[in-house]
């Protein structure tokens, strides 16, 4: 009977690569066992036939980021449940591959508030993180609200600039009418609480709160509840 060797031993042994090759082939979707992908080079193997594709290369898994449209109301774990091959939308144009690398040490970027839903952003990228997280103040953030409440024109003016929040002065903020009930926002350095105090200080009352855009990025028509990759062209 044969001895179980790791996937990535057989591997390196099967087409004369090093452990290290072996175990990037892996790491990168490149093998099959028996027909199915496998990508973990620690998988134990014995007699089944294992193949490596064609086209293979022998380089690390690139970082990626994820776009989420985040349902209203979820937990944070339910949020990273998201982040699965299963919720990835089928109209996802990126051309990146799916691998099993791509769902661990996820980092979220400007969190969505427990009241709030809409586009949600998750990298593996220092370099995304760095943009959003550390420049933070300098990333236009659009966001629909809907509210209650009657909101005059010295109001609106308010809104756009004016207010003091936690004993500082909120930064020009460009906000206006879509309809009765609903106002766009498209603000700066947004904290935690702030949209729902702009709010307040005029007189309405915050309902719900999407955001639809980060930087240049929108969520378009990504459903609730999915996510595409960010695509190799596209910047915050």
């Amino acid at each position: 009977m044969t001895e179980p060797v790791r996937l990535a031993k057989r591997l390196a042994e099967l087409v004369a690569c090093s452990r290290r090759e072996a175990e990037l082939y892996i790491a990168g979707g490149w093998v099959r066992v028996d027909g199915q992908v496998v990508e973990l080079p620690q998988f134990m193997v014995t007699g089944q036939q294992v193949e490596l594709d064609p086209a293979a290369k022998a380089v690390p898994v690139e970082p990626v980021t994820m776009l989420l449209h985040q349902p209203l109301g979820l937990e944070d774990e339910a949020v990273a449940a998201l982040l699965c091959a299963a919720s990835r939308a089928a109209d996802d144009h990126s051309n990146v591959r799916v691998l099993q690398q791509h769902f661990v040490r996820m980092t979220p970027c400007l969190p969505l508030e427990p009241h709030a839903s809409g586009m949600a952003v998750f990298t593996q990228d220092f370099r995304v993180s760095r943009k959003l997280v550390d420049g933070a103040a300098t990333v236009e953030q659009e966001y629909v609200a809907e509210v209650s409440g009657e909101l005059s024109d010295e109001g609106l003016k308010l809104l756009n600039h004016g207010l003091i929040f936690n004993g500082k002065p909120l930064s020009p903020a460009k906000v206006s009418r879509q309809s009765e009930t609903r106002l766009r926002f498209a603000l700066k350095g947004v904290r935690p609480g702030q949209i729902a105090f702009m709010c307040d200080s005029v007189g309405l009352q915050l309902q719900s709160l999407r955001r639809l855009r980060i930087g240049r990025l929108s969520m378009g028509k990504l459903p609730p509840g999915q996510w595409r990759y960010l695509a190799p062209y596209e910047k915050f």
